[in-house]
């Protein structure tokens, strides 16, 4: 009768720990919204408002130019450009939430939409990092390289 009760108390204790599952997965789910349907929509529907909710304060970006940028100046640059694509999608590579309040979100995009030369179909890589502050996901930085046109 003792091993049974030993088990039993085991199994209990086990129950009762957290375990930080749902959390993770919540979390994993918020950051693959933010990532495939809020960033994108942002950027093709010029939101300015939804944008500056998804960038932290000191969020950098580093484009396939090599070029950086900060949180105001992608905001302006939303601000006076129209998007040049028909459609962007994001398909996510790597998701990884740390200690709960740091993740890495990374991927290819896809682009479709239509130049002088006719239909196109564009991929990059990105690569980003988000914090959760106040129970929140924001990117703080992003990188995206090898853009190129696929035939």
């Amino acid at each position: 009768m003792r091993p049974f009760l030993a088990a039993f108390l085991a199994c209990l204790l086990a129950a009762a720990m957290p375990t930080g599952s749902a959390d993770a997965t919540d979390d994993e789910a918020a950051l693959r919204e933010l990532k495939t349907v809020l960033w994108p929509r942002a950027y093709f529907t010029k939101d300015v408002k939804l944008l500056d909710r998804i960038l932290a304060e000191e969020f950098q970006s580093v484009d396939d130019e090599g070029s950086w940028s900060s949180k105001a100046e992608e905001i302006t640059w939303l601000s006076n450009n129209r998007p040049t694509y028909d459609s962007l999608t994001f398909k996510i590579r790597r998701l990884e939430v740390f200690n709960g309040d740091t993740a890495i979100v990374a991927g290819t995009g896809t682009i479709r939409g239509k130049d002088q030369s006719g239909e196109y179909v564009g991929e990059y890589q990105s690569s980003n990092i988000f914090i959760k502050r106040d129970g929140t996901w924001r990117a703080v930085a992003s990188h995206v390289s090898g853009y190129r046109k696929v035939p």
